[in-house]
Parts: structure tokens; C-alpha cells; sequence
């Protein structure tokens, strides 16, 4: 696959234009924006990510094709399927509310102290057990909602996590053994 078939099936699988890069395929200046890029540098390609100015190199391949099949993946990779929960599973969820909105909570105010971190370059007090809450100026939230995918990952991780804390639970098992022989894939 070169870049021009990998903007044909990208085009062709939906994904939009404004979540990448790829020379000769995507037109014109590009606004500024969080999005995948393809390049060829050094007689090697890379595939990598764009956000907030800096560009970060996330793989390199010998050929073209290699890297154009690994964004490909990135791009239209949906994710694990949904785990089916059970109408108890279900209700015991439901009943953890409180729980699961100070968990979502937390993980955004954590996400917005790590941007902030990033952004001034300082590495931040990790030894606190729980950060102080932050207000997040509208710049960062227009930074967090243009990241839907990783939130919407993570809230499908935090989800399943916490299915199989209520099936460990109800099954009488201990924390971290969710029944499964082998390690989870990540």
C-alpha cells in the first residue's frame, strides 16, 4: 500500500481528513489540530502524532507500505468489542454511580494536570494521593474534547474494568483475578 491508496481506503472507511497528515494526499495548509502523520525522513517512513505544535515519532518503517498498513490500523481500529453484561452485572453498576462519576472525575482532573504539565515543561508533585481540583480554562477542555477517541477508549477500559471487578466480586474471587488464563492484551 502506498499513501494514496492509504488515503483512498482512509476516505473510504470515513475517517476524516483533519485526523491526518499524509503528503500529497491531504490538501493544502493544514489548521492547527491534533492529528496522525505519515512523512518519509532518512530513506525510512514514520508514523506519528501531532499535538499541540510538537510532532512525536510513534514507529519507523523500512517501506512505505509498512508504515501506510500501521496508520491504517490506527485510524480505523475500533477497539474491543463490548462486553456483554448481565441485568445483576448491570444493577450493580448502576448502583456505584457516586463511584464511577468520582473515578471519571478524577481521571480528567489527572489528564488535565498531565496536559498542564506537559505544556510548561515543569514534571509536577506526583506524591500527592489526591491532586487538588482544577478549574480548566477553555482552552483545555477544546484540547480534551478533540481527544473523543482516547476518552471514549478509556471510558470503554474504565467500563470493562469495572465489569469484571463486579463479576470478580459476585463470583467471590479476590481483586486482580478476572478468571482469564492468559495476560490481558493492551
Amino acid at each position: 500500500m502506498d499513501r494514496f491508496q492509504l488515503c483512498r481506503a482512509l476516505r473510504a472507511a470515513g475517517v476524516p481528513e483533519a485526523y491526518y497528515d499524509i503528503p500529497g494526499c491531504t490538501p493544502g495548509p493544514r489548521p492547527p489540530g491534533d492529528r496522525y502523520f505519515l512523512e518519509e525522513r532518512d530513506g525510512q517512513w514514520i508514523v506519528g502524532v501531532s499535538e499541540r505544535g510538537t510532532r512525536e515519532v510513534l514507529e519507523r518503517f523500512p517501506d512505505e507500505d509498512g508504515a501506510c498498513r500501521r496508520l491504517h490500523a490506527r485510524l480505523t481500529d475500533e477497539g474491543p468489542p463490548p462486553v456483554e453484561a448481565t441485568p445483576e452485572e448491570i444493577d450493580v453498576l448502576l448502583h456505584d454511580v457516586e463511584g464511577i462519576q468520582r473515578r471519571a472525575r478524577e481521571a480528567f482532573e489527572r489528564a488535565l494536570a498531565e496536559a498542564r504539565r506537559r505544556d510548561t515543561g515543569h514534571p509536577g508533585d506526583d506524591d500527592r494521593a489526591d491532586p487538588p481540583p482544577v478549574e480548566a480554562t477553555p482552552e483545555e477542555i477544546d484540547v480534551l474534547l478533540h481527544d473523543a477517541e482516547g476518552i471514549q477508549r478509556r471510558a470503554r477500559e474504565d467500563f470493562e474494568r469495572a465489569l469484571a471487578e463486579a463479576r470478580r466480586r459476585a463470583a467471590g474471587r479476590p481483586g486482580g483475578d478476572d478468571g482469564r488464563t492468559e495476560p490481558p492484551k493492551g
